[in-house]
């Protein structure tokens, strides 16, 4: 049995000893060169665990860790344990895609004091397989509905980008072109123009009548089946990952799916907040073994992929043209009404007997182009998209949001780092569409006076810049 102390097994230092060759000799092993060789137990060579080398050598950053890592891997490859099967590189880029936009997050922040060692310590939990899902903190969201939002710890972020990272270009090529949730290049903007598109060719550039179908499901996230999406998953692994850490990725993922954060998590907030939340909208009223957390980046994707089948169903199966989909709201168009009419309860039929979910009864659209419709927070009628009233009605509740701030108080620069990204995410959506003349209402006439000695436009009405000083 091989001896080492705690802290030489986590830096992977260089000094150890392992057990008895026989009766008089003992197996001595020296990490700075790689010799091994057996020792009479009367030399100065015994068994027993050791202490770190007393030169220690200095590394900073990604270098230092990624070294310590690969010294460990040598070791235990001498030793005939069996190689890790992430790569402590992998787990850094993980990391760094992971703190992007949680930077500032107490959960980040804490683990960012020690990066180096934290990574090293859960890419060694990883491997060995005693990596355990920590506590999430559970929250209530009003806006842009409201909904129940689970934040995982930081370091099972990361492990969720290292597991999308592994998997999401295998995704990619299974996924049809019309589905428009957490993909690059294909989200909301995208997935308006389409729709647009769809109705223009189907209605000859409206000159022939066509109309919409737009359904939506019922307690989407909450409805998901585990057994399912996780039978699913395994499969589509087994024949498409074809790299040696298939089994662990796989392991990884069940966990993933089959934790229930509800069992140890940490209300933020009064409960309270819950009171008007439909059961069908939160995880703590989904059925046994259904439901994934909202706020999860695995969740997003995941769902993605359990609507795959359904997507592709509607493409190949019922051999349908226009068709769009985000998350679990969907649109259809086509030039016959009672074609559409009639393909409801095949829909439903296969998402009910499939997947388990329900399409809500109380919202199911069916309209002449001409009356548009309603999707992603915009309104799409002939020749003209509008931003929906919603996000009108959001966008002026952050104005209001941030100008209390000001009256409060000087914001400091944390807070006006927030300012900026919430509205530029408006401006964002908002400069796609005709909407010059709202935006330029909506903040010349509700936005503070404070705020324009920090921020101004740049670009007309396409984006906040801070000013140089800052507080």
């Amino acid at each position: 049995m091989l001896c080492h102390s705690a802290k030489a097994s986590k830096l992977g230092c260089e000094n150890w000893s392992s057990s008895e060759n026989n009766n008089n000799n003992a197996w001595n092993f020296n990490f700075n060169n790689g010799n091994t060789n057996n020792n009479n137990k009367n030399n100065t060579n015994y068994v027993r665990a050791v202490r770190d080398s007393s030169t220690k050598h200095f590394y900073t950053g990604r270098h230092y860790a990624c070294q310590c890592f690969k010294k460990r891997k040598m070791q235990l490859t001498l030793f005939d344990i069996p190689l890790a099967k992430i790569e402590l590189e992998e787990l850094f880029q993980a990391y760094f895609e992971c703190r992007k936009n949680k930077r500032n997050t107490a959960n980040a922040l804490a683990f960012e004091i020690d990066y180096e060692n934290n990574l090293v310590q859960l890419c060694e939990e990883i491997n060995s397989g005693t990596y355990k899902i920590g506590r999430s903190i559970a929250f209530i969201v009003d806006k842009p509905v409201k909904r129940e939002i689970f934040a995982a710890d930081f370091r099972d972020r990361v492990v969720h980008h290292l597991i999308i990272g592994k998997l999401n270009h295998l995704f990619e090529k299974q996924f049809i072109n019309d589905s428009y949730s957490c993909r690059v290049g294909k989200g909301t903007h995208f997935g308006i123009q389409r729709i647009d598109r769809f109705i223009r060719q189907c209605s000859v550039n409206y000159t022939k009548d066509c109309y919409i179908l737009k359904l939506d499901l019922q307690g989407f996230f909450m409805s998901i089946n585990k057994n399912i999406l996780f039978a699913k998953l395994e499969t589509f692994i087994n024949e498409k990952h074809q790299h040696s850490d298939k089994d662990l990725i796989i392991k990884l993922c069940k966990q993933v799916i089959f934790n229930d954060p509800t069992k140890n998590c940490i209300i933020k907030g009064n409960k309270s907040d819950w009171a008007d939340l439909p059961q069908t909208k939160s995880l703590f009223h989904s059925k046994p073994n259904c439901g994934l957390p909202i706020g999860n980046l695995t969740s997003q994707v995941f769902a993605n992929f359990y609507m795959d089948s359904f997507d592709h169903f509607v493409k190949h199966d019922l051999k349908i043209r226009y068709y769009g989909r985000y998350v679990d709201d969907f649109v259809i168009v086509h030039e016959n009404k009672e074609y559409l009419r009639n393909l409801i309860p095949k829909l439903s039929e296969y998402l009910q007997s499939e997947l388990q979910t329900t399409i809500h009864p109380k919202k199911i659209y069916l309209q002449h182009y001409s009356k548009g419709v309603k999707f992603l927070g915009t309104v799409i009628l002939p020749n003209r998209i509008y931003i929906a009233d919603r996000t009108k009605g959001n966008f002026y509740n952050a104005i209001e949001k941030h100008n209390q701030i000001a009256r409060d108080h000087k914001p400091t620069k944390e807070e006006q780092q927030a300012f900026q990204s919430s509205m530029n995410s408006y401006l964002g959506i908002m400069k796609h569409y005709k909407s010059y003349k709202l935006l330029k209402q909506m903040i010349f006439k509700n936005l503070c006076g404070w705020w324009w000695n920090y921020v101004y436009l740049s670009g007309g009405i396409a984006k906040f810049e801070m000013k140089t000083k800052t507080v």
